[in-house]
């Protein structure tokens, strides 16, 4: 019995604690009383679904007994949800990941944003060894794959003996079971790539059926060249194409959602298959660093003090600062809350502008660039940018080729001063738009969190209910299901979804989390 097989058999019987069990049973699991969202977009229908061996057995009208009973009293019946963007290369930490089950979450892929582990095998025996609640898939970053073939001098193309290691490491991960190659193009060291280069390491993910996941260049006013680029890589590479959380940031982008999804659709007129993924909320994070210029960032942390101790380099950066907030739009960093600062967290939570007069008894323009500058040479921090319109988020929802994404990581309930989006984003998605605002179907927006990222990133027999299919299931009452978590308090767990099971197995059953742990690494189906 392999070790993954002994944790799934373990963790059900774990599970089926809860009823008494009969050797003579048909199923291992039942659920009775549903309103089944099979995640293809189709009608709600009542039904009944029966589990075997972690796959769903049979759906519609079950004869027939089984060692655990739910009684889903009417509610909804869904796929797990597929988070395809979030970061949790530290999923070991935190494996019960609760803040996603919570959420309805059962799938999460990692190595979003060009950043990732380097050496995906290494790092799915980490997962299994850790037994997460939840599946682990992962894309190859781009960024740490540079980082590591080019040492610290990043302001240059490769060489070609670099670009060959860049290319082995890509291909190895393929092998390993990465679902494709992700760029951060506005991270150093990705951000001083060149096209060519994506191209090139693009063809090795292609050659091996992967995905082209892309946090691009630019979100803002410079988002259509940015696009270009993304479009390029596709058509180039031959690659099935992802833009990483679509958004237009800052006032001097809003309104151009119809002119971003011109540009889309026009390369999909050319054959190319893309598609795209968007977190529900108006602010987005990332770190501080990113205030200040790229090339002033370059190499280590020693080198960026001293180009701050340089009148001239120091010039540069200050003029490189004013020139990015005039395209934004902005007069000063009141847009900024601190996330997370572990040189100082009692400044989590506060704006530039509240930290400045903490930190420097003034909150002029001049001292938040200084203290922005200090928290860099500090060891720098995240922050949380309100930046975006609902109305182009709303707009970007409603595309049948967008799914949603947290853009986060597992969670510990009271640590830091995270983007409440790591608690909250699929709720807010039926809550907000489903419930509220009526911007799409529920059936829709399962479909958008379950059957379309599956298909996308090739998770095979997974984010649909039919026979053979993995029972990744999740019970929820649409009407209560609710996003607590706020800015100004992130660490709440939504609420409204009773149980979630990963392969047929119970993590979150009643509302309650279980010592199940049958997740495990998600490889690409070849």
């Amino acid at each position: 019995m392999t070790k993954a097989l002994f944790r799934h058999c373990f963790a059900f019987a774990l599970a089926a604690l809860v009823a008494p069990l009969s050797s003579a049973a048909d199923y291992d699991l039942l659920i009775h009383n549903a309103r089944i969202a099979d995640g293809t977009g189709g009608k709600i229908y009542s039904g009944s679904v029966a589990v075997k061996e972690g796959r769903v057995a049979v759906i519609g009208e079950v004869k027939g007994t089984a060692d655990v009973t739910i009684d889903a009293q009417g509610r909804v019946l869904a796929p797990g949800f597929i988070d395809v963007h979030t970061h949790s290369e530290k999923i070991a930490r935190i494996p019960e990941a609760e803040n996603f089950l919570r959420m309805g979450v059962t799938t999460i892929i990692t190595g979003n944003c060009g950043m990732s582990r380097t050496d995906i095998g290494a790092f799915f025996n980490e997962v299994e060894d850790a037994s997460p609640t939840l599946h682990v898939a992962a894309l190859i970053g781009h960024g740490s794959v540079r980082e590591k073939a080019m040492g610290g001098s990043f302001l240059r193309a490769p060489n070609p003996e670099q670009l060959d290691a860049m290319r082995a490491m890509v291909a190895k991960a393929m092998d390993d079971g990465a679902v494709g190659l992700s760029t951060g193009l506005i991270y150093v060291p990705g951000t001083f790539a060149k096209t060519d280069e994506i191209v090139a390491l693009a063809k090795v993910a292609a050659g091996h059926g992967g995905i082209y996941a892309s946090h691009m260049r630019a979100e803002t006013v410079k988002i259509f060249g940015a696009l270009e680029e993304f479009v390029q890589v596709a058509r180039e590479a031959n690659i099935r194409a992802q833009v990483s959380h679509l958004k237009l940031s800052a006032p001097t982008a809003w309104g151009k959602s119809a002119e971003v999804f011109a540009l889309l659709e026009k390369a999909r007129a050319e054959g190319l298959h893309i598609t795209h993924d968007q977190y529900v909320y108006t602010a987005s994070s990332t770190g501080l660093g990113q205030l200040i210029p790229d090339e002033a960032r370059e190499g280590t942390r020693q080198d960026f003090i001293k180009r701050c101790e340089d009148p001239e380099e120091k010039a540069k950066i200050l003029k490189g600062m004013q020139e990015s907030r005039e395209r934004l739009g902005r007069t000063d960093y009141s847009y900024a809350v601190i996330a997370r600062y572990p040189a100082d967290p009692s400044l989590n939570g506060k704006t530039i502008p509240e930290a400045t007069r903490i930190k420097r008894g003034s909150d002029s323009l001049e001292d938040q660039i200084e203290l922005i500058l200090e928290i860099e040479r500090e060891g720098g921090g995240t922050a949380v940018y309100h930046g975006m319109h609902e109305d182009d988020l709303a707009a970007f929802l409603k595309h049948p080729l967008t799914m949603f994404a947290s853009d986060g990581n597992p969670r510990k309930l009271g640590e830091d001063m995270p983007h409440p989006r790591s608690y909250g984003n699929n709720a807010r998605v039926l809550h907000r738009y489903v419930q509220e605002l009526k911007l799409v179907s529920l059936e829709e927006a399962i479909r958008k969190m379950t059957s379309l990222p599956a298909q996308t990133f090739r998770l095979e027999d997974r984010g649909v209910i039919r026979p053979g299919a993995w029972a990744d299931l999740v019970i929820l009452d649409p009407e209560k299901v609710k996003d607590i978590a706020t800015y100004e308090d992130p660490h709440h767990h939504a609420e409204g979804f009773t149980d979630v099971l990963v392969d047929g197995v119970p993590v979150i059953r009643d509302g309650k989390l279980t010592e199940a742990r049958p997740g495990g690494p998600l490889r690409m189906s070849k």
